[in-house]
C-alpha cells in the first residue's frame, strides 16, 4: 500500500513525505547507520537467502532510516541527500535469477542505494551492479517498487514489470502510490483531469468531485491534486506542515476495506517526511499522539561509530529526539 508525495517547488526545503499503509506492525525502528558498515545483500534477518554470488558492499554515507519488520529499510534518507522509500506493488516480477551477477535480497535495495549514493543520477548508476532478489518477510512477499529524491529535488520511480526494469526519472514524477504500475497511474490521473474538466471544474473548488476511497488509485489522484494546491510557506516549518497535511489526506482509517484476499482490511501505520534539504527526518505513528525527528548532523557517522536505534512507539516521544536515541546491534 502506502503514498508517496514530494514537494520539491516551496522555495524554502526539498520534501517527500509517505505513508506507511499496511495489515500489521511493521515493527518500524528508526536506525543511524554510519559509514564503513560491511553489508552483504544475501541475507534476511540472519539467513542466507543469496546462496550464490550475493552483493557484498561497505556503506559510503551515514543514514537514518526506517526498518521493517528488522531485515529491511523501508524508508529513509542518508547524510548526501538522498531519500528512498519503499511502497508496495503486488505486479512486481523480477525475472528469473542470473547467478552470474551479485544478487541482492529485496528488502535491502533502499538500504543500497542510501549506503552508496549521493544524488538519483548516482543511485540509477547503481542499478546495473546486481540482480534483485524476491524473498518473503512474515509470510508477505516483497513485491516493491521505489521512489527516490535528492537534495536537488530530482526524482525518479523504478519498477520491476514482467521482469524488466522501468525507471520514470523526472523532478516532475512527485506522487506515487501501488497498483496499478506508474505509466498506468498517470494515464489514469490525466484521464481524471480531462473528465473534471469536461464537468466544468476547470478551477479548483470545494466543489470538485475528488475520488475518496482509499485505493491505490484514489489516493494518488487525491495526493496530486492537493499537492498542487499547497500554499507557499513563510519558512521550512510551514512547508513541512503542509506536506505532512497531504499525507495525513491520503491516510488510511483504521478499519477501512481493501479487497478480497488477505489484504482484507489494512491502515496507515506510519507517516514520514524526508527534510533533504536540512536533512532532518520527522516520523508519526498512528497510534501515539506526538511528531517526532531527529537531525542526521546530531549523529556521529564515522566508520566504527555504533548504530543507534529508536523504537518510535513511546507515547512520552514528541519534538527533537535526536537524543533519545541509543546504540543498539546493526539489524542487518
Amino acid at each position: 500500500m502506502c503514498t508517496r508525495i514530494l514537494w520539491n517547488t516551496n522555495g524554502h526545503a526539498v520534501l517527500a513525505g509517505r505513508t506507511m499503509d499496511w495489515p500489521e506492525s511493521t515493527e518500524p525502528v528508526l536506525t543511524v547507520f554510519p559509514r564503513g558498515l560491511e553489508r552483504n545483500g544475501g541475507m534476511l534477518g540472519g539467513t542466507t537467502v543469496v546462496e550464490d554470488n550475493p552483493l557484498l558492499w561497505t556503506s559510503r554515507f551515514g543514514s537514518l532510516v526506517t526498518t521493517v519488520y528488522g531485515a529491511g529499510t523501508a524508508d529513509g534518507l542518508n547524510e548526501g541527500g538522498l531519500a528512498a522509500h519503499m511502497l508496495y506493488l503486488d505486479g512486481t516480477d523480477l525475472g528469473p535469477r542470473d547467478p552470474a551477477r551479485p544478487g541482492l535480497q529485496i528488502a535491502l535495495w533502499i538500504q543500497y542505494l542510501l549506503d552508496c549514493a549521493r544524488t538519483v543520477e548516482d543511485a540509477l548508476e547503481l542499478l546495473g551492479a546486481c540482480q534483485l532478489v524476491p524473498v518473503e518477510m512474515r509470510g508477505f512477499r516483497a513485491t516493491v517498487h521505489v521512489a527516490l529524491e535528492d537534495s536537488s529535488g530530482d526524482s525518479a520511480i523504478i519498477e520491476y514489470v514482467a521482469g524488466r526494469r522501468r525507471v520514470h526519472h523526472d523532478r516532475g514524477h512527485t506522487v506515487m502510490t501501488n497498483e496499478p504500475a506508474y505509466d498506468e497511474q498517470l494515464r489514469l490521473l490525466r484521464e481524471q483531469v480531462h473528465t473534471l474538466r469536461g464537468l466544468g471544474h476547470d478551477e479548483p473548488s470545494s466543489e470538485v468531485p475528488l475520488p475518496g476511497n482509499v485505493n491505490a488509485v484514489d489516493r494518488f489522484q487525491r495526493a496530486a491534486y492537493f499537492t498542487a494546491l499547497l500554499p507557499e510557506p513563510a519558512d521550512d516549518r510551514e512547508a513541512v506542515a503542509g506536506i505532512l497535511a497531504v499525507t495525513r489526506n491520503a491516510s488510511v482509517p483504521f478499519g477501512a476495506p481493501y479487497r478480497e484476499g488477505r489484504f482484507r482490511t489494512y491502515n496507515t501505520e506510519y507517516r514520514t517526511v524526508c527534510d533533504l534539504t536540512n536533512r532532518r527526518y520527522f516520523f508519526e505513528l498512528a497510534t501515539s499522539p506526538g511528531l517526532l525527528w531527529a537531525a542526521i548532523e546530531r549523529f556521529d557517522l564515522s566508520p566504527g561509530a555504533p548504530v543507534m536505534t529508536l523504537r518510535p512507539d513511546g507515547i512520552d516521544l514528541v519534538g527533537d529526539v535526536s537524543d533519545r536515541f541509543a546504540p543498539s546491534p546493526a539489524p542487518f
